[in-house]
């Protein structure tokens, strides 16, 4: 009898331990959902949030752009979101949340003129006209799986309106992220299709980034992209278009102490120009007849270059760089140096002018 008694004391005790465990499961979930209500915002909407016996599922979400103020309509949308915290939530100030899984996914980004990355303003700006908001809670995501999603990223420091790449298909995996302070390596690992006006190329980022501090490695392939979807950053503003081509890029980026220092290479392939520019018209600063010629012979162009500079200087532009050193690599794979081609350009001149 005594044994009995025990055996159900003990079955007792172990039934009231895992009532206690799914009610503070349970309570932590229902804790994740009022924060989450409360960290979406006022531009924020959804269709559903429901609680389940691992995390928060949200469907329908959307985040709404600010009018007049960013280029997109909508900052974020998702067809669902799965969150599943983990059971430390319940206790601390930091949030923890194990994964965090979307589906239909599709966020915008914009580059402002003065460079500056802003993504999802109205969840990481929190400031307003009136004041500083109140702060917004730790919170620690071990690590954020897309699938499907697509991104439009708008470039405001090539042109205006803003220059618009689009990507598709694009899968991804990105943590930990350590919000709002964003001052860890985060991991990433993505793939996609970065669209074109007459093909789709395909676009791989491997590596590690630390937002707060910008120390990064990172590694980045680009095939068969469209060339005239890269038009802004490669040509300058009274170079004449191009008709069709294609980029691949293999670029190897470290930033360290604010210092980035990337090597890599440019193929150009079937690339053909368009007739703007006259006798004058260039290609990234190069004599246009020049790389015709090139092309018409080899079918391809492919140069090396290499990016330096210190992203804390206000005369260091990464678009510049890319431009300055695609252009002598370009020079060099056609056998005209710079110094030739300002000579070239001045004789040309001079011929016009009857001198």
């Amino acid at each position: 009898m005594k044994i009995r008694s025990r055996a159900a004391l003990a079955a007792a005790l172990a039934a009231l331990l895992l009532i206690a465990a799914v009610l503070t499961f349970q309570f932590a979930l229902r804790r994740l959902h009022a924060g989450i209500e409360q960290a979406l915002g006022p531009r924020a909407s959804v269709e559903a949030i429901s609680l389940g016996w691992s995390g928060v599922e949200i469907t329908g979400l959307r985040i709404r752009g600010e009018g007049g103020a960013w280029p997109a309509a909508d900052e974020l949308r998702a067809s669902r979101v799965r969150v599943v915290p983990e059971a430390t939530s319940l206790f601390g100030d930091t949030w923890r949340v194990r994964s965090i899984e979307i589906e239909g996914g599709y966020v915008s980004l914009l580059r402002t003129r003065d460079g500056r990355l802003r993504v999802l303003p109205s969840l990481l700006d929190r400031s307003t006209a009136a004041g500083p908001a109140e702060p917004a809670p730790a919170v620690r995501i071990g690590q954020v799986r897309l699938h499907g999603a697509a991104v439009d990223f708008f470039d405001a420091s090539v042109r205006r309106p803003a220059h618009r790449l689009r990507l598709q298909a694009l899968d991804a995996e990105v943590g930990p992220l350590v919000l709002p302070a964003l001052d860890q390596p985060i991991e990433i690992d993505l793939a996609g299709r970065l669209g074109g006006p007459q093909r789709d190329g395909t676009v791989k980022l491997t590596g590690h980034v630390t937002p707060a501090t910008r120390d990064a490695a990172l590694k980045a392939r680009l095939a068969g992209v469209d060339l005239i979807a890269l038009q802004p950053y490669l040509l300058r503003v009274n170079e004449g278009g191009v008709r069709r081509g294609t980029l691949d890029l293999r670029l190897d980026a470290t930033v360290a102490k604010n210092r980035l220092h990337a090597p890599g290479t440019v193929t150009l392939t079937s690339l053909e120009l368009g007739h703007s520019g006259g006798l004058l018209g260039t290609f990234a600063g190069v004599p246009r007849q020049a790389v015709i010629a090139a092309m018409s012979r080899d079918g391809r162009i492919e140069l090396k270059f290499t990016l330096d500079g210190r992203l804390d200087d206000p005369k260091f532009s990464l678009n510049e760089a890319l431009a300055l050193r695609t252009a002598a690599g370009l020079a060099e794979r056609l056998g005209v140096s710079v110094g030739g081609v300002v000579q070239g350009i001045g004789n040309m001149l001079g011929g016009l002018l009857g001198r």
